[in-house]
């Protein structure tokens, strides 16, 4: 064959072939991407692996910190000492998702054999730290070991006579709620009562926690929600039928129609949590917290992490007591608060105690720092 003849079967052999698509050409990724992918692995993997190994406390619950707006403009007279509305920043915390039950003082009792300041008999200089100058001591024979007991006259009752519905009761303590002849057999899983600060103190040392902070209580009471009425929303406590909290119905203190269903104290997890998994952070009983009282403390509160004035004062007290007896904060109110009467079982509600006088409608909830 000559050498035209194999040039044009060449020729057509290619034509003939089938077409092959042309290669896109190729993109090489610039080394900063792969620098970046790798960093991100490394740190999801680093959060996931601390995640994984931050086991939660037993019945606790973490708190994220952050900022929030603290305080209230509501103009109820009971909120007084709770303006101005004011930002502040608290780091992140554990907290007790429910308040501390019988069951479990039980067993701190039973651990270290602590007797309550109820169960102790009283001093006159304990009696007398209360109380003004000139006010005559109490007999010898009122000096034995008792506590407040809420009692419902059958009568109304002026509301600026507390006398009128709180009752001393010799022998009544955390196991005799109401006095002698009541018991706690069948409120075990109930949030404790008769306890003063220095008890819950006690106890939160012993299970290696603490007392919150009032900031920090506030905090986690609100669920992450801001500017709502109520530990749940801005909806009525019974809205839809359904009650979400321990409060009084009726005419306080006379009158309790007991819609919710309880007298006195409600079992923790009686009703929904808040958005942070809380139980019971409004109503059923008061609980004390880390901070000393003072009404005007939110005028010049720190903005991160506050923990309260360095002593107490109350100036709204009885001409006989005295203003600068020692006194904590307590919150979320109790069984005995109403939109009528209390109203302090909302998320900004404060309240205050003497830290070595229990009653039968506070208790408390502990709180851990992140990392221990």
């Amino acid at each position: 064959m000559s050498q035209k003849s194999r040039e044009r079967q060449q020729s057509r052999a290619a034509e003939s072939a089938p077409a092959v698509p042309p290669t896109a050409p190729t993109r090489s990724i610039p080394w900063k991407w792969f620098a970046l992918l790798a960093v991100g692995i490394v740190f999801g993997f680093g959060i996931t692996m601390y995640f994984a190994g931050k086991t939660a406390p037993e019945g606790m619950v973490w708190i994220p910190g952050g900022k929030f707006t603290m305080g209230t403009s509501d103009t109820n007279p009971r909120f007084f000492d709770a303006h101005p509305e004011h930002e502040i920043e608290i780091d992140g915390f554990w907290m007790d998702e429910t308040e501390v039950t019988n069951a479990k003082f039980a067993e701190f009792v039973n651990a270290t054999n602590y007797v309550t300041v109820a169960e102790q008999k009283p001093t006159v200089e304990q009696i007398m730290a209360n109380l003004q100058p000139g006010v005559p001591p109490p007999p010898p024979e009122a000096l034995v070991p008792g506590s407040l007991v809420f009692r419902q006259p059958e009568q109304p009752v002026s509301w600026d006579r507390e006398e009128g519905w709180w009752e001393w009761v010799p022998g009544a303590c955390w196991k005799h709620p109401e006095g002698p002849g009541s018991d706690i057999s069948e409120r075990m899983n109930h949030p404790v009562v008769h306890v003063c600060w220095k008890d819950a103190d006690a106890y939160c040392k012993w299970a290696g926690k603490r007392l919150p902070t009032e900031a920090e209580w506030e905090r986690a009471a609100r669920g992450g929600l801001a500017s709502k009425t109520y530990a749940w929303g801005d909806n009525a406590p019974d809205s839809d039928g359904k009650w979400r909290c321990n409060i009084w119905q009726g005419s306080f203190p006379q009158q309790n129609t007991l819609a919710d269903g309880f007298v006195r104290t409600a079992p923790v997890k009686s009703y929904p949590p808040n958005d942070y998994g809380l139980y019971d952070v409004a109503g059923n009983v008061w609980e004390w917290c880390a901070d000393w009282y003072t009404p005007e403390y939110y005028k010049s509160s720190p903005l991160k992490n506050p923990k309260g004035p360095p002593s107490s004062y109350d100036p709204r007290v009885r001409p006989t007591e005295n203003p600068y007896a020692p006194k904590r904060v307590q919150r979320g109110g109790s069984f005995l608060c109403s939109d009528g009467f209390c109203a302090r079982y909302k998320p900004y509600g404060r309240g205050q105690g003497d830290i070595e006088t229990g009653q039968s409608h506070v208790g408390f909830r502990c709180a851990k720092d992140a990392g221990k």
